[in-house]
């Protein structure tokens, strides 16, 4: 072989090996680059740690599946959500309130339509009514995790001492203020909660007295006429000035009016006997309590021919997929995973609240996994449910805007600042022209 032969195939050969080397993988973990989901969600450490390894379940069936987990307490996550949803780069999976989809799917656009990939979804775990929460414009936006309500939780050991039955009527409600204060002094109140707590009790009564809630569920209206809305006034005044309830000024007073039940000293000793909650707040609660303490459910205190409950109730949490997600069907996949299948059910627990989905809930209860006062509190809510006595509220009434605006109406009145008849026409008139600016 000649010289110029001989160096025309050493030409050839490093360019062969040029090629090969610019079309290889730098190493052996970028051959397959990894599929990527986002999934944000806010909670506390318990949930966080859940969903890791509810995350790492699904990672393992699905080989070359990376899941970003987007997780934060929350306060702020609202406002991150806004923001990306604002600007397109919206996590593929994101738990949601309920409420929300009134802020950012107005029209049923706002979010991917999981109707679209029903073939990978367990629908059937879901009653009609439950999927119907999910539903805007005739597009299923979000699957619900669970459903919540407020129940009355009372420590029964505070009321013997003050010799009271637990309450079952709201004259028995109203009258164990005066008892209270009493038998174990100025310091001790049949019942706590923060302000809204207080104003969905005061809503409760007079939704069953006047047969209404504060607003239209079906249109962006003002559903309680002038007289029923000075009732509202006027039932959140009588709890507070029938030493029922603990004032808004003596909560401010002990570390911050929004400071949780369970991180308040008088609670956990037993001179706040009661506390108006979500069912998912049990375990909160009861976590605190000294050994003298005991927890009970109450009934839900009805007006006798009343319509409806009044009992506030609506989905713990949802599961949507973003609308830009170029990964939509393994999002609902995923998605599916989380509220319906066994390993997640053992593993997420009830870090979400009791599962919605049958066969989680199922597996739940024959695991002993739910506590037995939260199985009573299920069972209490899910009668009043399907008995068609709870009115799934209109989205708006936790519009953060119109959340501000009721706080706002009822500190004036908290703190003397208004007389009941003013505070009853701004609920009316200035709820009504909020209404118009964010339906």
């Amino acid at each position: 072989m000649s010289l110029f032969e001989r160096r025309r195939s050493l030409f050839a050969l490093a360019a062969a090996s040029l090629v090969a080397l610019a079309n290889a993988p730098a190493n052996a973990a970028d051959a397959a680059e990894p599929t990527v989901l986002r999934f944000a969600w806010w909670g506390g450490g318990a949930r966080h740690q859940a969903t890791l390894k509810a995350i790492a379940a699904f990672e393992r069936q699905n080989p070359g599946l990376k899941i970003k987990a987007e997780y934060m307490g929350f306060n702020g996550y609202l406002e991150r959500l806004t923001t990306q949803i604002a600007g397109g780069s919206e996590p593929d999976v994101m738990q949601i309130n309920w409420a929300w989809m009134a802020m950012f799917s107005k029209r049923g656009t706002g979010f991917t339509d999981l109707n679209q990939y029903r073939h990978v979804l367990a629908l059937n775990q879901f009653s009609e009514q439950d999927l119907s929460m999910g539903m805007v414009a005739g597009k299923l936006n979000a699957l619900p995790v669970g459903y919540s309500a407020r129940i009355f939780l009372w420590n029964k050991a505070a009321f013997d001492r003050a010799g009271l039955p637990l309450p079952k009527t709201w004259d028995e409600l109203f009258a164990a203020g005066a008892v209270f204060k009493q038998r174990l002094g100025p310091k001790a109140f049949p019942l706590d909660g923060e302000l809204y707590d207080m104003i969905l009790l005061s809503q409760a009564y007079v939704h069953q007295k006047l047969g209404t809630a504060y607003l239209d569920p079906k249109q962006p209206r003002v559903a309680m006429s002038p007289a029923a809305a000075l009732e509202w006034v006027q039932t959140y005044k009588r709890l507070v000035d029938g030493h029922t309830a603990t004032p808004l000024r003596l909560r401010a007073s002990l570390g911050g009016a929004e400071k949780a039940t369970e991180q308040q000293q008088d609670w956990v000793v037993g001179n706040w006997a009661g506390n108006y909650t979500w069912d998912s707040a049990i375990a909160l609660r009861a976590s605190t309590l000294d050994a003298q303490q005991k927890l009970a459910l109450g009934e839900f205190p009805t007006l006798p021919g009343a319509a409806n409950s009044g009992m506030f109730g609506r989905p713990s949490l949802m599961f949507a997929v973003g609308r830009n997600s170029k990964k939509a069907e393994l999002a609902a996949r995923f998605i599916n995973f989380l509220l319906t299948d066994p390993e997640a059910a053992r593993i997420l627990g009830k870090t979400r609240g009791v599962p919605g989905a049958q066969s989680q809930f199922d597996l739940l209860v024959r695991e002993n996994a739910l506590p037995p006062l939260e199985l009573q509190a299920h069972a209490q809510i899910q009668a009043q449910k399907q008995a068609g006595r709870i009115e799934l509220p209109s989205p708006l009434f936790e519009h953060a805007r119109m959340q501000k605006f009721m706080r706002e109406v009822f500190e004036t009145v908290a703190y003397g600042k208004t007389t009941d008849a003013e505070a009853a026409k701004r609920l009316v008139e200035e709820g009504n022209a909020l209404l118009r600016r964010i339906k």
